[in-house]
């Protein structure tokens, strides 16, 4: 009888510490204490088991990866504002893979324009541009000689900025006189836009060095400055300038053209944002992208002598329709 008794003391004994030590683990205990101001304040511990070590398969650690770098290329950088980019794709169903322009502003060059078209200078202002234009390929010449990749760059770096001078003071001047520019606007900025895509593309064909670097930052220096001066004071010259600039650039890549056809120059696959920028064949040369940018100046000819023209009807560009859209 006494045994028994024992050995049930013990049992619950052990039983009851059993739940206690659950208890202490699983739940919070409250402290009640007297603070120094005469207050009541509560303490509350918890105790935790640290969770033991897991075991993790080798194809389960790839997964993971594979999910990890999969949301690191589909990752979207996010924003407060929600500002996001849809997803845009190709015709033929794959991604859009350029932020720099959309598949609504690529085209196909329109290769059928006269090529040979020359403004003959007859008033003063005109001699002058003339003159200003053969004066400034002088160091061009001496410089890069028929190194038409680098002279190609080069001036690209200068083509770009008449159409972003016009289109920035036309649009100060709309907001000045509360008035609409006739879509000239647009227009010229549409210009600065497209060379720029010139240059983004040459630059996939040529890597300039650091001294042609240090040349194109002089120049654009220089050049932006000028025109900017000359635009103010006569827009009709500034227009008739960037005229027979695009005149000599269709004359360099007639050039350039030459020597890829005598083998001077190697005939590699075009770039990528060039095939897609204007529409070319997956198969596309060098040829084809020079031949395109040929055209593409001979419009911004087109555009600029006729923009100097109505300025020397004593008009102003807003009387008269933009070509806007024409490349």
């Amino acid at each position: 009888m006494m045994n028994r008794f024992v050995a049930r003391s013990l049992m619950q004994g052990l039983i009851g510490g059993c739940e206690q030590s659950r208890r202490g683990i699983s739940t919070m205990r409250e402290h009640q204490s007297v603070g120094a101001l005469g207050g009541f304040y509560w303490t509350r511990t918890m105790s935790s088991v640290a969770p033991g070590p897991t075991t993790t398969t080798v194809a389960e650690k790839k997964e993971k990866e594979g999910e990890a770098k999969k949301t690191d290329e589909t990752a979207v950088v996010s924003s407060y504002w929600g500002v996001s980019r849809p997803k845009i794709k190709r015709e033929d169903g794959t991604d859009w893979p350029w932020n720099c322009f959309m598949p609504w502003e690529s085209y196909k060059a329109d290769l059928s324009i006269d090529l040979k078209k020359h403004h003959v200078p007859k008033v003063f202002l005109d001699k002058v541009a003339y003159r200003t234009v053969k004066l400034l390929r002088i160091p061009t010449d001496v410089f890069f000689r028929r190194r038409y990749g680098c002279r190609a760059m080069m001036l690209e770096t200068v083509a770009a900025v008449p159409g972003m001078v016009g289109g920035m003071l036309l649009h100060l001047r709309s907001l000045r006189k509360f008035q609409h520019s006739g879509g000239w606007i647009k227009a010229l900025l549409e210009e600065a836009e497209n060379e720029r895509m010139h240059l983004m593309t040459m630059v996939e064909l040529v890597k300039p060095k650091w001294y042609e670097r240090l040349l194109v930052l002089t120049v654009q220096g220089v050049f932006f400055n000028a025109y900017f001066i000359a635009y103010l004071l006569s827009p009709k010259l500034a227009h008739r300038i960037t005229g027979y600039l695009e005149e000599e650039a269709i004359h360099s890549y007639t050039e350039y053209l030459k020597d890829i056809t005598s083998g001077a120059i190697e005939n590699v696959q075009a770039p990528a944002i060039a095939i897609d920028y204007w529409k070319l064949p997956k198969d596309a040369t060098l040829e084809d992208v020079i031949t395109v940018i040929r055209a593409d100046e001979a419009h911004h000819r087109d555009v600029n002598h006729f923009a100097a023209d109505i300025h020397f009807q004593g008009k102003e560009l807003k009387d008269s329709p933009a070509p806007v859209g024409y490349h």
